[in-house]
């Protein structure tokens, strides 16, 4: 499909589903993808944080891009993340992706190894010219140890080299800085900006973020879709209740007990239990080695679904 630019509305980070064993459940990522477009999201990103990806195997990645593209057929823009540690590795992944059926890639910068700015630059440059796709660049320093300034940001966007920005580095200054200069971009308007929060959408939105990638939007995406058009007619109050409201839903991510295990594990596990609760995955394995949801965990999961209404 042509890639819109900019790209606009909501993009959920789809959740893996995954069986007991940890391989893909396809018939539930179909399900899961039908219940995300028949609530009227704009796009998918696979293979992002909440995708699992870091998680993954390589025939698992592009599995999920498969199918994922497979199944849209053109509908929707499909985003499949190109994440690891090195600039060859990241090709190897954007060139599967494509072949898988992507229709554009997002990339963090490298990790492991410490890199200087100069050569994060290097490394969006490289894959940019090696992908074939459109590149999106994935702030997301909680996992990469790396901020991408504003400054870098932009000098590649207008350098062509970027399409667009997924940002989950938490800081809505930096973000802003983004958004307001890609305007003076040339030929500005086709930069996409992305938030990545699922709790200040309408503050992003407001502040000319073009588009949102909530993970909690796997489990309300119409909350999200209805956020997001409330935002676009103006709607300041109705937006603020709906935002509200999708806060308190997002305090599930906090059920885990965190003596036992990790953020991921208590909200990735969240996310997959409203999930299967609701009936959409048959299954709400996390991938090993994060640590399941205890019964009572799950419990407290159904509660918070019950609370916004969706059980």
């Amino acid at each position: 499909m042509t890639f819109p630019a900019p790209l606009t509305g909501v993009v959920p980070p789809v959740c893996t589903p995954l069986t007991p064993d940890g391989e893909v459940d396809v018939p539930s990522l179909v399900r899961l993808i039908d219940h995300l477009t028949d609530a009227g999201v704009h796009g998918l990103f696979v293979l992002g944080s909440t995708s699992e990806v870091a998680y993954l195997t390589d025939a698992q990645r592009r599995l999920v891009v498969e199918t994922a593209a497979g199944h849209v057929a053109g509908r929707l823009p499909v985003l499949a993340g190109a994440i690891d540690m090195t600039t060859p590795r990241v090709l190897d992944h954007a060139r599967a992706a494509r072949a898988a059926g992507a229709d554009a890639v997002v990339v963090t910068a490298p990790f492991y190894t410490r890199t200087h700015p100069a050569e994060i630059a290097r490394h969006f440059r490289l894959v940019a010219a090696g992908a074939g796709l459109p590149v999106f660049a994935y702030d997301m320093p909680a996992s990469v140890h790396t901020k991408l300034h504003p400054e870098l940001v932009l000098g590649l966007a207008a350098e062509g080299v970027l399409a667009g920005l997924k940002d989950s580095s938490g800081d809505l200054g930096s973000f802003r800085s983004v958004v307001t200069g890609a305007r003076d971009l040339p030929g500005a308007g086709g930069f996409t900006a992305l938030t990545g929060s699922e709790v200040v959408v309408d503050a992003a939105l407001a502040l000319g973020a073009h588009g949102v990638v909530p993970g909690l939007a796997n489990v309300d995406p119409a909350g999200y879709v209805r956020l997001y058009d409330l935002c676009a007619a103006g709607d300041t109050e109705g937006a603020r209740a709906e935002q509200e409201r999708l806060c308190e839903l997002f305090g599930m991510v906090d059920v885990g007990d965190p003596a036992r295990m990790g953020g991921s594990s208590s909200a990735l596990g969240a996310f997959k239990a409203a999930l299967f609760l609701r009936g959409v995955i048959a299954c709400p394995a996390t991938a090993e080695p994060q640590v399941p949801l205890s019964e009572a965990e799950v419990e407290r999961v159904a509660k918070y679904l019950a609370g916004a209404g969706l059980l």
